[in-house]
């Protein structure tokens, strides 16, 4: 029997870099990026929801529900990574995908789940140009207290961090016309790309 996965959408940062505002907003070829996110993802998983913080009838026209982060004082991806888990509580795994990444492939799930399958990874995260991509990755459901104990009690902010406490793997996609995994953080990012 299949696992049944979620999804989080991450769209808790603060765009700092980017002059403020949702960056899952802003265009890409006259589309948002969060609505080239979901029309990927969504097809690969079970349910998605949206983890953003602040005023979630912003989000009310894509049509998921919108969960905020169960730790307060904007503490990183993580906190998101959480809240899926446990606004997800009924799937055996989530994917985490974050909202300025327009570029994500169509074997997202696919291929992240191959080493858990495989029994060689809990935890599996995404890999391109020599990087890894944390905020990427397929995630268990059942470490969501460990999760929790970590943010509330430890204070673990970095994700390689608390990933590396867990059997982990990466798996690598090429960077062909564009990295897979590229992210629009700075205005120039917004440019026409043809894709």
């Amino acid at each position: 029997m299949r696992e049944q996965i979620g999804c989080v959408l991450l769209a808790g940062g603060l765009a700092t870099r980017m002059g403020g505002g949702d960056k899952g907003f802003k265009c890409i070829d006259g589309q948002p990026i969060i609505e080239r996110v979901i029309a990927c993802v969504a097809p690969q998983v079970d349910k998605l929801v949206i983890n953003a913080n602040g005023d979630a009838s912003r989000f009310d026209h894509l049509g998921f529900p919108v969960i905020s982060d169960p730790v307060a004082g904007h503490v990183g991806p993580l906190a998101g990574i959480l809240a899926g888990m446990q606004a997800l509580k009924a799937y055996d795994y989530i994917l985490s995908v974050p909202t300025d990444t327009p570029f994500l492939p169509h074997d997202l799930v696919e291929r992240l789940m191959a080493p858990i399958k495989e029994g060689t990874g809990e935890i599996v995260i995404a890999r391109s140009g020599g990087f890894d991509h944390p905020v990427v990755g397929i995630w268990p459901t059942s470490l969501s207290g460990a999760l929790e104990r970590a943010l509330v009690e430890e204070d673990v902010r970095k994700m390689k961090k608390w990933i590396a406490r867990h059997r982990y793997q990466t798996v690598e996609w090429a960077v062909e016309e564009k990295d897979p995994f590229f992210n629009a953080n700075h205005p120039e990012d917004l440019i026409s790309t043809g894709r």
